[in-house]
Order: structure tokens, then sequence, then C-alpha cells
């Protein structure tokens, strides 16, 4: 039997608004402006999300993104994990991405990766401190982990063995 990721009765935030972003759940209707955002900072997010990652690959392409953003939905939907795009307080740019994933150690009830487009790094820890205190204010989460960001990358893939 698998255990729940959520209690089923946590209502799920579908949108989080802080003063210099907005984040809503991560959907194909956004494909075009997250894909601005993914292409233009590859060597970012192969930073965020470890050092063996490839992704995203330099020859993706718009329709793969948007498969992508369909499967971030589905998870979000079925409640097997919550991806957020981060926009502009106006909605018409995408600024980086949230992902609130089930954690594979039992030590943590989930990690969050999170990633701002390169010309917003400035907003890097601004977003950081924003969702932890949303997370740790408004989630049911009783232990957090922000993989490469509250312990390094080595360490954390060294665990996962």
């Amino acid at each position: 039997m698998m255990v729940e990721f959520l209690p089923k009765e946590f209502d799920v935030p579908r949108v989080f608004e802080v003063e210099k972003f907005r984040l809503e759940v991560l959907r194909p209707e956004v494909a075009e402006i997250d894909y601005d955002a993914v292409m233009s900072s590859k060597r970012r997010l192969r930073q965020v999300f470890s050092s063996a990652t490839e992704w995203p690959r330099d020859d993706m392409t718009l329709s793969e993104n948007r498969d992508d953003l369909i499967r971030h939905q589905a998870e979000f939907e079925s409640r097997e994990a919550f991806a957020y795009t981060v926009l502009t307080k106006d909605r018409a740019r995408c600024i980086g991405c949230v992902y609130i994933d089930p954690c594979k150690l039992e030590k943590f009830d989930c990690e969050i990766y999170l990633w701002v487009r390169e010309d917003c790094a400035e907003l890097d820890d601004k977003l950081y401190e924003a969702i932890k205190a949303w997370v740790s204010g408004c989630w049911p989460f009783g232990s957090v982990i922000f993989p490469g960001r509250e312990v390094p990358w080595s360490k954390w893939e060294s665990y996962q063995k």
C-alpha cells in the first residue's frame, strides 16, 4: 500500500503571490513563456538539478516542453507532485519554476527544487526565502529539504545510493 504524499483533506494551493512574483500551477497554457525561460537559462538549470543532469537539452523543442508541462499538470492533479510556474505579477513572463516532490528518503517529507531564469538571478534568494516561508507556514510537511541549496549535490547524491 502506497503512503499518501499529502493528507486527502489538505487543499493544495493553486496560486501563491508575493510582492515580486506569482506562482500558479505549471500547465501547458504557459508552454511558450516557460520554454523561453528554460532555453534562455540552460546552463543555470543544469546546476539547479545536480551536476548529473543534461536537462534541458540544447535541442529541446517547444512541443517537448509542452509535453513536460502536461505531465507536471497531471502529477499536480493526481497529488503526486506539485510544480508551479513563477510569473511576473502581470503574468506576461515566466521567471522560473518551483517543484515540490515527495522525498525518496524517509528523513524528509518532501524535497523542493526551484530556479529562476538567468536574467532574473537577483530574484533567486527572494524566491527561495518566500517558498521556505510558504511551505513551512501553509503546507503539512514536518521536514523539508532543498537539495543543492541546503545540502551540497555531492552529499545529496550519496544519500540516494
